[in-house]
């Protein structure tokens, strides 16, 4: 592929709501730019984009995918991006490597909770948006019903700039309002099209359409507003120039309609992304921070310094392993030698590609704004920053979602236990939504991630590319033990068995301290009936009791001991006996100080639309939840609430059941709080059945 200059350039990341037709849409891009010579199928899984064999398999996008494609002399950079909440890591680093994105809607469904969550991404990240009425050629398909809806539910500033003439079956032609022009569509497939007048019958629609576009227009700026009072118009230099910069500004989003699948429409969405979508150069600075953590900004420039941003891994049988990359300044060409800001090595950046989904074509250098592929680096993974030596700054990191399920793995087979560890960690570097931890307290590994679908996607991918399979479960909760009650006890450890026995006595006072304070330990020993240097083991026994807890085997916390009186013997005490005597004498004052188990409690903002906020609520009530408080945010009602951890396992799952797929949460670790006495009773039977099966 030839190399382009930033201005011919278009980062375009396509989002919407899962079965849109992001994928189809994509694979008819590449057919107008004679990148391909047909549009596939989900069904036949044939398209360009989902060539896995998992996404093959569930008929859904599940990884982002660059399509690179040459179209009247500018490159189009698409990111053809999964349309599930459980993929959103790979929709966020799309947008954080596009410049514009294009966002579907159903002709017939119209605003879904997908593309709620999508136009939310997109203006976090701040680019352009492009909507896009796809699949008119349904026979329901509803226009006005479905531009109503994005209005009211996601932007004002959203305008027409095409308006259907014909619809369902018959879809093939459409009003330029732009233009100010009928076009007629090719249905052979093609991608071609026709420009005419419009008929005498549309014309009130178009200038109706044509003057809410004006004033839109005018209103982005100052000027243009000014000048649209002084002469009731814009002048057709003024349009074009207005429009451009207010979809830059996002002022305004424009929208078109189009049949993906058939081609319909498609071509002419192209045009419009390279005529009025912003270049990745012009215009544009970026946020960056130097080596003492300053903000500073880049003024993007083809001589500078190199300064590349991986936005996505790649690691497939089929593909080798590779780094996506935008070019945030400079020049990149094979053999260049960059530091990665982030951990201070050196790269060499050998091989460059741009990608057209698992097809790598070669380029001779990758210029300020494109996107780029290199053969996997040494020590670079997502988020890191490789830069020139005199250019030591870093990128701003994409900000991937927290997990909101998490589970527990066991492997099925003995010894896999390393590769299982290389293999989640390997998949983390590919997904950084997509996390891996060990809890230290349970020893378990827990995997964390967006939902069902991709911790089960994950765990397939681990069994098809490590050859380890897993068993899942839900997580151990760390519970804690603590007492209510003080307890004064006493005990004696005396040992006899020939030779040097072991002897030691302590008395000992406990108190449960405010929950949180941790664990208080003082010596009242007077008049050296224990000598010092036994102590410390009296200090560590109990310490080490109370990690193994009492009565349940969980973690003992927030408790004063006060060692205050014993004995010793002048041959048999040592360290090993007041330890002993010591975890003895801790075991009897826990269970005569009402000991009592606490479990961990979270706080929980579930943001829902107002028609399903009465029935999460009662979920949440039914769980043991609390509610805090409640906030209104435009459409959407915010609940604040407490609840268990036991009970947030499969919350996600349960949320989405509720709320058709349109509740979002997130979660945070609050306190701990005692456990009812029905669950702490049966946890206590638990612990209790556990210990005589080991015995």
């Amino acid at each position: 592929m030839k190399v382009y200059t930033p201005n011919t350039i278009r980062n375009v990341a396509l989002i919407g709501h899962g079965s849109c037709g992001k994928t189809v849409l994509a694979d008819a891009m590449l057919l107008n730019a004679g990148a391909t010579t047909r549009i596939g199928t989900i069904e036949d899984g044939s398209t360009t984009s989902d060539y896995r064999s998992d996404e093959i398999e569930r008929q859904i996008s599940i990884n982002s995918t660059l399509l690179a494609a040459e179209f009247k002399g500018h490159k189009l950079n698409i990111l053809d991006s999964p349309g599930f909440s459980d993929f959103l890591g790979d929709v966020i680093s799309s947008l954080h490597a596009a410049d514009s994105a294009l966002l579907l809607l159903k002709s017939v469904e119209g605003v879904e909770v997908g593309t709620e969550l999508m136009w939310k991404q997109a203006e976090d990240a701040g680019v352009s948006v492009v909507f896009l009425v796809n699949k008119m050629d349904n026979e329901h398909a509803e226009f006005d019903r479905v531009v109503e809806q994005a209005r009211d539910r996601l932007s004002n500033d959203i305008v027409i700039a095409q308006y259907p003439v014909s619809k369902g079956p018959a879809f093939n032609t459409c009003i330029d309002v732009i233009d100010k022009k009928l076009l007629t569509m090719s249905t052979d497939g093609s991608g071609k099209y026709e420009e005419s007048e419009v008929p005498a019958e549309y014309s009130n629609k178009l200038e109706e359409l044509h003057q809410a576009l004006i004033e839109k227009v005018a209103e982005s700026s100052e000027e243009l507003l000014e000048a649209f009072f002084e002469n009731g118009t814009l002048s057709d230099e003024q349009l074009v120039n207005g429009f451009k910069a207010a979809v830059l500004d996002r002022k305004i989003f424009p929208l078109f309609c189009a049949a993906a699948r058939s081609n319909i429409g498609v071509s002419r969405l192209m045009e419009f992304l390279i005529q009025y979508c912003p270049d990745p150069v012009t215009g544009r600075t970026f946020e960056a921070i130097k080596g003492n953590n300053e903000a500073t900004s880049i003024v993007p420039d083809p001589s500078g310094d190199v300064a590349v941003f991986v936005f996505k891994t790649i690691s497939e049988a089929h593909v080798g392993e590779l780094s996506l990359f935008r070019v945030y300044n400079g020049t990149v060409v094979p053999g260049i030698d960059l530091i990665n800001q982030n951990n201070g090595k050196s790269e060499r950046l050998n091989q460059i590609f741009t990608m057209r989904a698992k097809e790598r074509l070669d380029v001779g250098k990758v210029v300020v704004g494109d996107i780029g592929a290199v053969v996997k680096l040494k020590d670079t993974h997502t988020n890191n920053t490789l830069t020139a030596k005199s250019f030591p700054i870093m990128m701003p990191p994409i900000r991937f979602p927290d997990p909101v399920m998490s589970s527990a793995v066991k492997a099925r087979n003995k010894g896999d236990e390393e590769k299982i560890g290389i293999g989640l960690h390997t998949m983390h570097e590919e997904d950084p939504a997509f996390h891996v931890r060990v809890d230290n307290e349970t020893g378990e590994t827990i995997i964390l991630g967006q939902g069902e679908i991709h911790i089960d996607v994950m765990i397939k991918r681990l069994k098809q590319r490590f050859g380890v399979d897993v068993d899942l479960k839900a997580p151990r909760i760390p519970f804690r033990e603590t007492i209510r009650k003080h307890a004064d006890v006493s005990y004696k450890h005396k040992k006899q068995t020939g030779g040097a026995g072991q002897y030691g006595e302590v008395y000992i006072k406990l108190d449960p301290q405010p929950r949180g304070t941790g664990y208080e330990f003082v010596d009242s020993i007077v008049g050296g009936v224990i000598a010092g240097r036994f102590v410390p083991a009296v200090d560590k026994g109990i310490q080490e009791q109370m990690a193994r807890g009492v009565v349940a085997g969980y973690p003992l916390v927030d408790v004063k001991v006060t060692l205050y009186d014993g004995s010793q013997h002048t041959v048999d005490s040592n360290e090993m006996a007041f330890k002993t005597a010591a975890q003895m004498a801790f075991k009897k004052a826990v269970q005569e100080a009402d000991p009592i188990l606490l479990e961990p409690i979270y706080d929980l903002e579930v943001k829902v639309p107002d028609e399903f906020m009465g029935d999460v609520m009662g979920d949440i009530s039914s769980h043991r939840g609390k509610i805090q408080g409640m906030d209104a945010e435009g459409p959407y009602q915010v609940i604040r609430a407490r609840m268990p951890l036991v009970e947030l396992y499969q919350y996600a799952t349960r949320l989405r059941s509720i709320t058709q797929g349109r509740g979002m949460f997130r979660r945070t670790f609050s306190h701990y709080e005692e456990v009812p006495y029905d669950v702490q009773q049966k946890l206590i039977e638990e612990a209790k059945a556990a210990r005589e099966e080991e015995a």
